[in-house]
């Protein structure tokens, strides 16, 4: 074989891997689309389980790319574009088909603004530093978002929770959402968590543990995960808060001492 078709056919394989992120965010994608249909149909928990699927190939497709050596300005674009569908657009849908419609103006609005943070956190996403601390997101991720909304919808029917007093909560946490996505909280961002080798273990027992939790009840399970996740921003911002106040608090009275 001669070095021209050698170097072809590497150029060839490297075509084919580079393809498997972007047929994976495909998946998203078509997950995300077929969460809309079922929302107008009045699916509600076809849609719900469809967001979270999709959720799960965006974890993978990054993870993908970087494992390969395959990552893009394209993928990355063609990612943020998909997202804006699969945690946007589609979570949008579901909760205004399923708990906002009766609110009217306040109802729609909220699930546009819900639209709208979610493409204003991705574009600022893709326009932060990438030499940035990659541990933590600036913002909540609009997948953690879109999960949340689909969780709930798993969690109230698992429960059989109806009534305005669900529409009422729901309409709130639409909102919240909304604002914790173009906020400057600090989130945990799992991408590109680095395990110490003699904690590989410990952190398969816990990984195996996470799964049985997550089978015992998922519509349970994944609701507390994900309001766990929304609120560990807020909570960490405001302890890190009363620490800063405390510190300024007891050097003062070192200094009076």
């Amino acid at each position: 074989m001669t070095k021209h078709h050698r170097t072809k056919d590497i150029i060839s394989a490297k075509g084919k891997i580079c393809l498997l992120p972007s047929v994976i965010t495909t998946a998203s994608l078509f997950s995300g689309f077929y969460a809309i249909v079922a929302a107008i149909n009045g699916q509600y928990f076809h849609a719900a389980v469809a967001i979270i699927i999709s959720g799960i190939f965006d974890g993978l497709d990054g993870r993908v790319a970087r494992l390969t050596g395959t990552t893009s300005k394209f993928g990355m674009e063609y990612d943020s574009l998909c997202d804006l569908v699969a945690f946007g657009v589609a979570p949008a849908l579901l909760a205004y088909e399923w708990v906002l419609r009766p609110y009217g103006r306040y109802g729609w609005l909220a699930a546009f603004l819900y639209v709208a943070t979610t493409a204003l956190r991705l574009a600022r996403f893709n326009s932060q530093d990438t030499t940035s601390a990659k541990n933590e997101f600036t913002g909540l991720p609009c997948p953690a978002a879109g999960g949340m909304i689909a969780a709930s919808v798993l969690f109230c029917n698992f429960f059989e929770i109806t009534g305005t007093l669900r529409n009422f909560i729901m309409l709130g946490t639409v909102y919240g959402l909304s604002y914790l996505m173009v906020s400057s909280v600090k989130y945990l961002s799992f991408k590109h968590a680095q395990t110490d080798r003699a904690k590989k273990f410990q952190v398969l027992v816990g990984m195996v543990l996470l799964i049985t939790l997550l089978a015992t009840e998922p519509q349970v399970t994944l609701f507390i995960l994900g309001a766990a996740y929304v609120l560990s921003g807020p909570l960490a911002a405001g302890y890190r808060l009363v620490v800063k106040g405390r510190i300024p608090a007891e050097e003062e009275q070192e200094n009076s001492v």
